[in-house]
């Protein structure tokens, strides 16, 4: 398949791109520099240059792909927000009444709080991430073989959020500052197992809808500081956590959350990656 990509060199979309050059497909990776362009390049993808913002110009890019998946993400949910909407848009009207499968990059956040989460539950998502959902509604209630992949909390190779847990403050006696009480469960995935969920999908060649992208393993921000830590650990006030971290990026860290993605292993997907638990810290977890 000719599988168009966007955010071939981020944290999760490097991974993709590894995963469907190996699989055999021809990919087009859209890029904006051409330091990222020679990146794509020497991964395997044909690398092509130009503003996920221009509707025209990313319409024109679908309408010859067989497929597409999209991680291209700035870390900034206004820039992401209008980013996605314009990839929505462009991609209704490329992929519409056709059967080419897109896969698009929501986060498990969208759920809330959850001791069993599953993609039939309501959503109820955190300042953070609540501007998802009108985008997301929109590629549902369209024709196109859309699926909506919801990672968890990404880890391994020593980055993505899990990171925060050990570079937290220290309290006056010494003792490692939590993310909040620390009693918050985070739903996982290893970013090498979530690039293979992303493939599974696209090759079903067609659409799932919701999906959540977790691995069913659940563990507390505590139970990793304790793992990873070199002594003790204390609770944060909520209000400590959200004035260091940002009132809307702290609470949707603190979201108590735990899911089993058994959806996910219905389609043949068996995540084999280590476990985030059973690490000695989120740069082992490779």
């Amino acid at each position: 398949m000719d599988i168009l990509l966007t955010g071939g060199t981020g944290y999760i979309g490097s991974k993709i791109l590894d995963r469907l050059v190996a699989a055999g497909h021809a990919v087009t990776a859209l890029v904006r520099s051409e330091s990222s362009a020679a990146k794509v390049t020497r991964a395997g993808a044909v690398a092509v240059q130009g503003d996920l913002g221009d509707l025209g110009w990313l319409r024109d890019q679908l309408r010859v792909a067989d497929g597409a998946i999209h991680t291209a993400a700035a870390g900034d949910p206004a820039q992401d927000e209008a980013t996605d909407q314009i990839v929505a848009r462009a991609v209704v009207d490329a992929f519409g009444g056709t059967d080419k499968p897109y896969v698009h990059t929501s986060g498990v956040w969208i759920w809330g709080n959850g001791r069993d989460i599953t993609e039939n539950l309501p959503l109820n998502p955190p300042a953070q991430t609540a501007w998802r959902l009108p985008i997301e509604e929109t590629l549902l209630a369209s024709d196109v073989a859309v699926t909506v992949l919801a990672p968890g909390i990404v880890y391994g190779y020593g980055t993505g959020i899990p990171a925060l847990i050990t570079s937290g403050p220290r309290t006056e006696s010494g003792a490692l500052a939590l993310i909040g009480s620390g009693d918050a469960h985070w739903t996982t995935v290893h970013v090498d197992d979530l690039a293979g969920l992303y493939v599974t999908v696209l090759e079903r060649g067609s659409g799932v809808g919701y999906l959540l992208g977790v691995n069913g393993s659940n563990p507390t921000v505590r139970e990793l500081a304790e793992a990873w830590g070199d002594g003790a650990v204390e609770p944060e006030n909520p209000a400590a956590t959200r004035a260091r971290l940002g009132t809307k990026f702290a609470d949707a860290l603190m979201l108590d959350q735990q899911s089993a993605g058994e959806k996910a292993r219905s389609l043949g997907w068996a995540p084999r990656g280590p476990s985030l638990s059973t690490s000695s810290g989120p740069g082992d977890a490779a």
